[in-house]
C-alpha cells in the first residue's frame, strides 16, 4: 500500500469542491426497536466464527442540564448499538454493513465506547466494503492502547498503520474517517494522529462497524456527509438528452426494492421515479420484444435493455420528436443506437442502480 502525505492546497481544493455539493445522513437509532439490529443494515463476519450480536440498547449519558437537587442523578439515557457477542476467536471480526447506499467520496464521524473484553476491547469502522475480504478498517484498541488502520484485500490484512496511544475503556471518543479520491484522512478525538493516508485499492463501497474477537462495543451519533453518487441509469438519461437534440423524454424501468417489482429507476422528470411500470414495459423485458407509439408530433419507442448474457432486464422508453415522412422502421433504428450506449456498459441488473 502507498503511504504518501498529499498536497494541503491539493487537499483543500478538493475538500471546498466536493462540500458544495455534499449530502448529509444522520444514524440517531431513535426509530429503531430497542433490543433489536437497527433498519438497513445486515449483520456478517471477517475471518472465523460467527457473526455479531449487535442489538440496540440503552445507556447512560451524562446529563445536558444540571440536577435539580444534589441527590438527583446527573445521567440520562441515550439510545446506542452495541455489540455484545463474546466470542474469543482471534481472527473473528464481527460487522454491521449498511445496505442502502454505497459512498465513495464522504466524512464519517461516529462516537463509540469499549466496554468489555478478555481478548480484545476493539471498536472501529470498515468503509469502502466490497465483501468480507475486501475493506478498509480504522480500529481503536483500548487494551492494547492502539490506534490502527489497515486494509483487507482478498481476505489478507495488510501491515496495520498508527500509532500506539491510551484509549480509556468505559469512555466515550469520537472517531473521523474523510475519503477524497483515494486519500484518507484519519482522526480520533479531533486530533489527526497520523499522516494523511493514499491507496487506490477501492474507490468506493458500503460503510460498517466493525470489531474483534470477545470486545463488546458501543457507537452512537453516526454522521455521514458524502458526494452523491449518480447511478448509471441516471446518468445514461442525462447524457443522452446532451447528446441526442431529438430526444425529449427518457424512463428506464427495471426490478427495484424488496420485492423487486418494475417500476422507474431513471428519467428526466424526478417525479416519475418508483412510478409502476404498464403493460408495455412489462412485455418489452418478459418478451424481449420492441413497442412503436406515435402522437401527434412525438412517437415512443420502448427497447429491452440487455446484461452480457443478453436477457432482457429492464426496458428503455424513448420520446422522441417526429418528422414528416417518420416510420416505424426508421424510428427504431433511430432509438437503437442510443440504448445500444447504455447496454454496452451493463453487465448485470445492479449495474443499472449500483
Amino acid at each position: 500500500m502507498a503511504i504518501q502525505i498529499a498536497s494541503a492546497t491539493l487537499a483543500a481544493m478538493l475538500v471546498a469542491a466536493w462540500s458544495s455539493q455534499a449530502a448529509e445522513r444522520v444514524f440517531d437509532f431513535a426509530k429503531d426497536k430497542i433490543d433489536s439490529p437497527p433498519a438497513g443494515f445486515h449483520s456478517t463476519v471477517a475471518g472465523m466464527g460467527k457473526p455479531g450480536d449487535w442489538r440496540i440498547i440503552q445507556d447512560a449519558a451524562a446529563s445536558q442540564f444540571a440536577p435539580l437537587s444534589p441527590d438527583a442523578p446527573n445521567t440520562a439515557r441515550q439510545l446506542v448499538l452495541a455489540q455484545l457477542a463474546r466470542d474469543p476467536t482471534d481472527e473473528h471480526f464481527p460487522m454491521l454493513i449498511y445496505d442502502e447506499e454505497t459512498y465513495g467520496d464522504f466524512t464519517l464521524t461516529v462516537r463509540f465506547k469499549t466496554v468489555a473484553g478478555a481478548v480484545e476491547q476493539m471498536a472501529g469502522i470498515a468503509f469502502r466494503i466490497q465483501d468480507e475480504k475486501n475493506f478498509y478498517v480504522v480500529r481503536a484498541s483500548s487494551l492494547g492502547n492502539t490506534f490502527r488502520f489497515y486494509r483487507v484485500s482478498k481476505g489478507e490484512r495488510d501491515n496495520p498503520i498508527g500509532p500506539d496511544m491510551e484509549i480509556p475503556k468505559g469512555t466515550w471518543h469520537e472517531l473521523s474517517v474523510e475519503c477524497q479520491g483515494n486519500r484518507i484522512r484519519l482522526r480520533l478525538d479531533g486530533k489527526e494522529t497520523m499522516p494523511e493516508l493514499t491507496d487506490n485499492s477501492f474507490s468506493q463501497g458500503k460503510i460498517g462497524f466493525w470489531t474483534k474477537s470477545d470486545s463488546v462495543s458501543y457507537f452512537a451519533d453516526l454522521k455521514l456527509v458524502y458526494t452523491p453518487r449518480e447511478p448509471l441509469a441516471q446518468a445514461f438519461v442525462r447524457e443522452a438528452l446532451e447528446k441526442f437534440p431529438r430526444v425529449v423524454g427518457i424512463r428506464i424501468y427495471a426490478p427495484f426494492g424488496a420485492q423487486s417489482t418494475m417500476q422507474v429507476i431513471a428519467s428526466n422528470l424526478a417525479a416519475d421515479l418508483h412510478k409502476p411500470a404498464g403493460q408495455v414495459e412489462a412485455d418489452c423485458v418478459a418478451k424481449n420484444a420492441i413497442f412503436y407509439g406515435k402522437g401527434t408530433q412525438d412517437l415512443t419507442i420502448t427497447l429491452p435493455l440487455h446484461d452480457r448474457n443478453g436477457e432482457a432486464v429492464a426496458a428503455v422508453r424513448l420520446v422522441m420528436r417526429s418528422f414528416p415522412g417518420q416510420t416505424e422502421v426508421n424510428a427504431i433504428a433511430r432509438a437503437k443506437p442510443i440504448v445500444d450506449v447504455l447496454e454496452a456498459k451493463v453487465r448485470a441488473l445492479k449495474d443499472l442502480t449500483d
